[in-house]
């Protein structure tokens, strides 16, 4: 079975397709280091361009297929217009009005003009974000177009889907958005995994981060790894799989902060019987999830955490490949969804076995780790904090609010 991949970056979808029994016969992506990633690990076609400047003539050409002969079309347009991030800097994300949102018309036109069997686009879960969805309509709308200009019969199919359902050790939400030409209406799969205690009938309990990176060695010595900057040392004050949170009048350990008045990953910290919160592509010298021992995760690590295939090379700064990983698909989430795909959409007879990226349940899991007193000091910050006023009402939206005045 043929992909074509956009928007490949390192390759997060294509593993997972991969790993599914499709083959990419051609992988578009702007970004060099991404590239070059991409051709150490895979011998798949590399196209290093903008989209907007590559035709899919080229494309097709490329991968050595015809219009209507691409089993699937896959990818993530960049994601930063629709980001949580972005909601949490400045109240809002510019969505549409952002250029970067063009990307979702490229998506749109190969689609169009290299007419799939079937398609996946997968964005961040804020392109579904009740009434601020103009980027889920735009594609919708997009495809409907597409259908009265092409006479084909794409029925787009959407949904939000947590990573750690399907056995991903990581929460992660993203939206995907499934279609087939000839108007079969995609099922997305049930989930696998659940909550412990919370578990419905045939799932099984989360995957956690023992599970992904319990066997690879400890790396205390690893100077790339050593936790930087002005709240390093607090790290070790804060037991494992929480956050700033413990160190506020409602948490556990001394008055240092304002409830809430902190983004979620500041200071947050692995646990090891827990899925690990999102990978973030560019974090702060304080931004998490850190490992329980309170560094930095390695490059294997949060390749396990993103359930990418053992064994790959990156020739990149520690920074550039979190980068990297940090705005992938978890691959097993990709292999889930391609299994689906495969089945329903392209007349594959189901698949006998687990999926091939399905991290094992991993036993002996250590108890957490001590957690520090808190240095000298950190205790003058000891005090009655204000918590957060409440969404809309903080600094940074009062700020925005007078300027707009």
């Amino acid at each position: 079975m043929k992909a074509i991949s956009l928007f490949t970056g390192v390759g997060g979808l294509d593993f997972g397709f991969e790993a599914a029994g499709f083959d990419t016969a051609v992988a578009i992506e702007i970004d060099r280091t991404c590239c070059e990633a991409l051709r150490s690990n895979r011998d798949w076609p590399v196209i290093e361009d903008d989209i907007h400047a590559v035709t899919t003539e080229r494309l097709l050409e490329t991968a050595s297929l015809k219009i209507a002969g691409v089993d699937v079309l896959i990818g993530g347009p960049p994601c930063q217009p629709f980001s949580k991030s972005g909601y949490w800097v400045t109240g809002d994300a510019k969505r549409l009005g952002d250029a970067r949102a063009d990307t979702l018309s490229a998506y749109l036109r190969v689609l169009e003009e290299t007419q799939p069997r079937a398609f996946l686009l997968e964005n961040v879960s804020g392109l579904a974000y009740r009434g601020k969805d103009e980027g889920l309509n735009r594609i919708l709308g997009g495809i409907a177009a597409i259908n009265q200009r092409t006479g084909s019969n794409y029925k787009p199919v959407w949904k939000v889907l947590n990573a750690a359902s399907f056995g991903v050790p990581q929460l992660r939400e993203r939206v995907f958005i499934v279609g087939s030409r000839d108007g079969t209406e995609f099922r997305f799969p049930d989930a696998t995994h659940g909550e412990q205690g919370a578990l419905l009938p045939n799932e099984q309990p989360y995957r956690t981060t023992w599970d992904a990176i319990g066997d690879l060695p400890d790396l205390p010595n690893d100077e790339a790894l050593v936790a930087g900057g002005k709240w390093a040392k607090l790290l070790p004050t804060i037991p494992e799989g929480a956050n700033y949170l413990w160190h506020t009048k409602r948490g556990g350990g001394l008055p240092l902060f304002g409830w809430r008045t902190r983004y979620w990953n500041f200071l947050l910290k692995l646990a090891k019987d827990r899925p690990s919160w999102t990978i973030q592509a560019q974090p702060g010298s304080a931004t998490g999830p850190f490992h329980w021992s309170n560094r930095k995760l390695s490059a294997r690590e949060l390749a396990r955490l993103q359930t990418f295939p053992d064994g790959l090379v990156f020739d990149a700064s520690r920074n550039e490949i979190q980068r990297m990983l940090g705005n992938a698909v978890p691959s097993l989430l990709g292999e889930v969804l391609a299994r689906a795909i495969a089945v329903q959409l392209l007349g594959r007879r189901r698949y006998g076995k687990p999926p091939r990226l399905m991290p094992p349940v991993r036993p002996d899991m250590p108890a957490p780790e001590f957690v520090q007193a808190v240095d000298r000091p950190y205790l003058a910050l000891i005090d009655d904090h204000d918590d957060h006023p409440g969404t809309g009402l903080g600094r940074r939206a009062q700020l925005r609010t007078s300027k707009a005045a």
